[in-house]
């Protein structure tokens, strides 16, 4: 799939927020009603949903559709259960063909995916544009001490730490979804550095584009399905505002050199009934009114 194609670049009136959501799981019962209760605060509102909406195509486009009749506009990119081929999704596309479906349910239903222009969105700190990026991972978070990725995925098997990704993740038609990855990755790059360095981004995607992010996870063995060595520069290089991604389902913001972090995920019941939504159940990244950053990089909040 070339990029960037489909619709001209969506542009907000001025105003509103910059909200943003990832790993609604609407697939589970008692996250609906959590996903039902999106709503922006004003009629230019704009809301980046940052992957794992589910896993079966139509619960995928019910819930986009749902966020894009209420939201002034939804930008979406993939997590890896949107990629996942599931018996009971009639739905049977793999790899590149089921990622080209979503993003042509999501040109139907008006959302920006990663294949599209980057939308500007104007408010009382922009205009930004908004780079919605689908990257995977290559194995190179790799258990600490470990050279190779199959040494790496050996360690967690025997851990029992293995993704379903291992499974149901299927990288058609590259060889392995670390061939995937590295083509994503190149064509990404493409697109970011030829993108206008006077007007800011807000990167959004579903896995960290650090390493250090995944340092909290209780299971290390689980970082290498969380994203790849081969953008741990991109937040120095280009002009960024703000980084959005989810997928670790630890929901908080970090700075690394001098750019904010934001994992801005819901999670699975079992983690959001312990921990609530400390934060609501959407995070605005713009206008930023928290805490500037701290004097050392990489540090939480």
């Amino acid at each position: 799939m070339s990029s960037p194609a489909g619709p001209a670049p969506h542009t907000s009136n001025g105003g509103g927020r910059l909200l943003a959501v990832s790993d609604l799981h609407v697939g589970i019962a008692d996250n609906r009603p959590v996903a039902d209760r999106l709503h922006p605060s004003g009629d230019e509102d704009w809301l980046i949903v940052a992957g794992d909406v589910a896993e079966e195509a139509e619960e995928v486009e019910r819930a986009l559709e749902l966020l894009a009749g209420r939201f002034a506009h939804v930008v979406w990119t993939p997590g890896n259960h949107e990629l996942w081929t599931v018996d009971k999704d009639p739905v049977r596309l793999r790899g590149q063909e089921r990622y080209e479906h979503l993003v042509k349910v999501c040109r139907e239903l008006g959302v920006t995916t990663p294949e599209d222009p980057y939308p500007h969105w104007q408010g009382d700190d922009g205009p930004v544009a908004v780079a919605p990026v689908f990257l995977l991972y290559d194995y190179s978070f790799r258990v600490p001490g470990v050279t190779s990725k199959e040494e790496s995925l050996a360690r967690a098997h025997d851990a029992g730490v293995v993704c379903t990704d291992e499974y149901l993740l299927h990288p058609d038609p590259y060889a392995t979804r670390d061939d995937w990855c590295r083509a994503r990755v190149a064509l990404t790059e493409q697109r970011l550095a030829a993108h206008d360095p006077d007007v800011p981004l807000v990167i959004a995607g579903h896995w960290p584009l650090l390493r250090e992010p995944t340092s909290v996870m209780w299971y290390p063995e689980f970082a290498q399905w969380c994203g790849t060595e081969l953008t741990a520069d991109w937040h120095r290089r280009f002009n960024v505002a703000a980084v959005v991604y989810g997928h670790l389902h630890i929901p908080r913001t970090t700075w690394h050199d001098g750019v904010r972090f934001e994992e801005v995920s819901i999670g699975y019941p079992r983690e959001w009934r312990k921990r609530g939504h400390p934060r609501g159940l959407l995070r605005q990244i713009l206008p930023y009114g928290g805490q500037e950053p701290p004097a050392t990089k990489g540090e939480g909040s």
